[in-house]
């Protein structure tokens, strides 16, 4: 038996979905701005609908504009048959998802909804099927399906997906939805923690902090290194920092044949450091330290003074990378 060409399948399927995502921008016309300004002066929030693979593309649609700014929920048309449409307002945007036009569980509850709402738009493939006639927006977007017998939704689902990114994305613009605006609604995310977690949250400071005069022999320097574990310290001249020591410094004076028992730290310290404000993002200082090819920022406060240490260990603990 001659064994099929999966690799070659899989290829044919990525042609197919890939063409019908990228004539997007060819279908799409002034239904899609009405769309979006409904949405950007709507008062309530946007409700999608839709059954099977269209129903799973909604949840989709509603998760993604609900966390860049959009106020949106999915109900499935049977539930909203059965009480849950008593969660549609008359300022809300309806939007219905659904290839063919004529699906039953929506189409039932078509009434209701044009009783409950004011404003009702449409996905589908086709402008005289009952969805799209009973709309006040309807968007019409054709694909041609990846399955052979044309019957699975694949390129159909993928394409209503991608525009729904991109309805979501035009909203985000549109609205000037920022970083900050992100991680208000991501808080427990990783995404989330890594747009709001702050150098000064991570940083290690006060008796935390590794320091020593700049008098001070290499040899005493190096035990308040081990005991503070940061691999680097603080070299201080009264109150004011004037270098640090670290790993890399030690190595250096180990190949120079340095004396640890008889040099001064002031004699072997870095002068010229990279330093970060405590109040810049911990992501940003992570880029920082790649770019540099270091392991440890000294940390300042808006007087321009060392308070702290931040280490990479320090990020990746705190699993900001």
């Amino acid at each position: 038996m001659k064994r099929f060409n999966f690799l070659e399948s899989a290829k044919k399927t990525f042609e197919i979905e890939a063409g019908a995502v990228s004539d997007l921008s060819n279908q799409i016309n002034a239904s899609f701005e009405e769309l979006c300004e409904a949405a950007i002066n709507l008062d309530g929030k946007i409700v999608i609908m839709g059954v099977g693979k269209s129903g799973h593309i909604g949840q989709k649609i509603a998760a993604t504009l609900s966390s860049t700014g959009t106020k949106s929920i999915f109900i499935h048309p049977t539930e909203a048959a059965h009480g849950d449409m008593g969660l549609i307002s008359k300022n809300d945007l309806i939007i219905l998802i659904s290839n063919s036009g004529e699906t039953d569980e929506i189409i039932n509850i078509l009434p209701s909804i044009k009783r409950l709402s004011n404003s009702i738009a449409s996905i589908t493939s086709n402008n005289k099927s009952s969805m799209a006639v009973a709309s006040d927006i309807s968007i019409v977007i054709t694909s041609n399906e990846a399955c052979p017998l044309d019957l699975a939704p694949t390129s159909s689902t993928t394409a209503a997906l991608a525009l729904g990114d991109a309805f979501a994305i035009a909203l985000l613009e549109a609205k000037g939805f920022t970083k900050n605006d992100f991680a208000s609604s991501h808080p427990a995310g990783k995404l989330g923690k890594k747009l709001i977690t702050k150098v000064h949250n991570l940083m290690h400071k006060d008796k935390s902090l590794p320091k020593v005069d700049k008098g001070t022999l290499l040899t005493i320097a190096l035990l308040e290194m081990s005991e503070k574990k940061l691999g680097v310290t603080l070299i201080k001249d009264n109150s004011k920092t004037i270098g640090l020591f670290s790993d890399g410094d030690l190595r250096r004076c180990i190949n120079g044949n340095i004396d640890v028992n008889q040099t001064r730290i002031e004699e072997v310290m870095t002068k010229e450091y990279i330093t970060i404000s405590e109040d810049m993002l911990a992501i940003d200082a992570a880029q920082i330290m790649e770019n540099n090819k270091i392991f440890i920022l000294a940390v300042t406060d808006s007087k321009n003074d060392v308070i702290g240490i931040l280490s990479m260990h320090d990020l990746i603990q705190a699993r900001i990378i």
